[in-house]
């Protein structure tokens, strides 16, 4: 059996991906297919998770194992099997490709293709640019300062205005009940 997989990027609008890939391939071969179709190196520590419909993380399938919680079950990239942890179409997945800004790719198992098999994966639709594998961590603070910096007024941005019409007039909130409402 094929997996055909959608690949997009909330990073890069333009960006999509279809993989075709034998079911009984492992996570490291799909890995290597979607770094090869990025551009990107495949020594760089990333992980798969299997998510829900509403895109919650449910199984990390990982480069390496990290061993940091020994009571949570860890699966390794070269031993999973595909077919062991995708069983319907539509199954989503994150692949996070950057663990220190947590940015990934969002799939999505599209179609299984039934008595046929790929001895490799294939690249069957790749358009736009792929976002990039890793970002300078100086540019990165400074997207998310300057994002912040939008979302706070600067003392010049805080006038009379800011606060409301001087035609305020207290008596249009007045709601049944308050005005024998004792607040003291």
């Amino acid at each position: 059996m094929i997996f055909n997989f959608r690949i997009v990027s909330d990073g890069a609008e333009t960006f999509k991906r279809e993989i075709q890939i034998d079911a009984q391939a492992t996570f490291l071969d799909l890995k290597n297919a979607i770094c090869d179709s990025c551009g990107w190196e495949k020594t760089m520590m990333d992980s798969f998770f299997i998510c829900d419909d509403s895109w919650e993380k449910r199984k990390e399938i990982t480069y390496e194992d990290m061993d940091l919680d020994s009571d949570q079950e860890a699966w390794l990239m070269d031993d999973a099997v595909l077919e062991d942890f995708i069983d319907d179409e539509g199954q989503k997945l994150l692949f996070v490709f950057d663990y220190m800004t947590d940015r990934a790719l969002f799939m999505e198992m599209k179609e299984m293709i039934p008595g046929r098999t790929l001895k490799d994966p294939v690249c069957t639709l790749s358009l736009g640019h792929a976002p990039k594998q890793t970002v300078d961590m100086d540019e990165f603070d400074a997207q998310i300062d300057a994002k912040a910096a939008k979302a706070i007024p600067s003392a010049d941005d805080i006038d009379e205005e800011f606060y409301g019409s001087e035609s305020f007039n207290p008596d249009e909130f007045e709601a049944e009940g308050f005005d024998e409402m004792d607040f003291n």
